[in-house]
């Protein structure tokens, strides 16, 4: 039986680093580690801060699908490995009050004038479906229905 949800946030609740992948502009795939600053309370929204002049805001304004795999530890003694892929679409954030929302103070270590940042940008990648596979189970959760 496919999970839900909210099996699947909770899966993913303690997995701060996700590796986000675009397409270039030749149609590579590129992948980047990301930290998705502990605010993980999946609901089918992930949330990235980046520098506008940086590649990955250059590929997602080029074409916003985009894909973000997760590894997690859960079950027994937290041995066991959980994946979750989460195929997407990017928007990109340029809005002081939604980088409040999503600030916290580790972010600083990368972003030395905060929310300030001079080319600061939010990612939110509304997720459209999530793949997961935990060694036993494996599934699939439509998170958005296409339009028809």
């Amino acid at each position: 039986m496919a999970k839900s949800l909210k099996e699947l946030a909770e899966l993913m609740k303690d997995v701060d680093f996700a590796m986000l992948s675009t397409h270039t502009e030749n149609g590579a795939i590129a992948a980047r580690p990301m930290s998705n600053n502990r605010d993980v309370d999946y609901d089918g929204d992930n949330w990235f801060f980046a520098c506008e002049d940086t590649r990955l805001i250059a590929d997602i304004g080029a074409d916003a699908n985009v894909g973000l795999a997760f590894q997690a530890k859960s079950g027994l003694l937290g041995m066991k490995p959980v994946f979750v892929h989460i195929e997407g679409r990017a928007e990109l954030i340029r809005d002081k009050a939604a980088f409040e929302e999503h600030w916290t103070k580790g972010l600083s270590m990368w972003f030395k004038q905060g929310v300030d940042t001079p080319g600061l940008v939010l990612i939110k990648v509304h997720g459209t479906r999530a793949h997961y596979w935990d060694g036993e189970d494996q599934g699939e959760i439509v998170l958005e229905r296409e339009a028809a």
